[in-house]
């Protein structure tokens, strides 16, 4: 069974990677991130895969899950921003390892925020609850993004690449509680005792049908180790869906490679 880290697919990007590293912003955001909060099932549709579906009120994409997850990577564009109809919003990209049914999670991604009608991106990392900012490492609308989350020994590492920027960041630790039951391609909104409106976003698209980097939104547990689609029915399509059943963004399809699909805003 093959088990992929980012760094072992550095040279398969093809693509220059700088020797400039960001750093953390040691005043950590202190919201909690990578939790799924579920609402009920959708029931699926079987046209689209063997996948079971769900909603969330704050998840749109895919999960797999599983046990003793070692490793999950993703890639993504950075969407543009729409700040003038969704002033004061946010929204997040991640790829990580834990949150789908249980209180931790490993991920690391990139935010997408509208202050007023003015817009920010930044990446980020979590390892356990807390969100901390990295600074030092530009983000910008178009940006290709490759990142990963792997865990070895006692340690979750993370690491993103811009790869349109050259920049890289990596980060480990040891996560207390940790199950490593799922892994993630998400889509989030924000918030704690309640949500930000979901910035519009547009269209985020992930995978290698959209950034052009081989053997991403790929993940590997004790039995598995592949694209999304190799999980089959441990795969979960998440669709974001509010408390009063208003559809706020929608995962499309996986593409015939197993991995990629897009992720299609809908309403704040």
């Amino acid at each position: 069974m093959r088990s992929k880290t980012l760094a072992s697919l550095g040279i398969l990007l093809g693509l220059a990677v700088s020797a400039a590293f960001a750093q953390v912003d040691r005043e950590a955001d202190s919201r909690p991130t990578g939790i799924m909060a579920p609402l009920a099932p959708d029931g699926g549709n079987a046209a689209d895969g063997p996948e079971k579906s769900v909603s969330s009120a704050n998840w749109a994409g895919y999960a797999v899950t599983g046990s003793s997850f070692t490793s999950a990577l993703g890639s993504w564009v950075v969407p543009a921003y729409h700040c003038l109809t969704t002033p004061n919003s946010k929204s997040v990209f991640f790829v990580g390892i834990d949150g789908y049914s249980d209180k931790t999670s490993e991920s690391i991604g990139t935010e997408s925020d509208c202050v007023g009608t003015k817009y920010q991106y930044f990446a980020w990392y979590v390892l356990g609850t807390t969100e901390t900012k990295i600074t030092g490492f530009s983000v910008k609308s178009g940006d290709v993004i490759s990142a990963s989350v792997s865990y070895a020994g006692s340690e979750f590492t993370v690491e993103i690449y811009n790869i349109t920027q050259g920049l890289f960041f990596s980060k480990s630790a040891a996560v207390s509680g940790a199950q490593r039951s799922s892994a993630e391609w998400i889509v989030q909104r924000l918030g704690v005792t309640q949500y930000y409106p979901l910035m519009d976003f547009g269209k985020v698209s992930s995978g290698s049908d959209y950034t052009n980097i081989v053997d991403t939104d790929w993940a590997s547990d004790s039995s598995v180790s592949g694209p999304i689609s190799d999980f089959g029915s441990n795969m979960v399509k998440i669709n974001m869906v509010n408390s009063a059943n208003v559809t706020l963004a929608t995962p499309s399809a996986l593409t015939t490679d197993g991995s990629s699909f897009t992720v299609t805003w809908k309403h704040e």
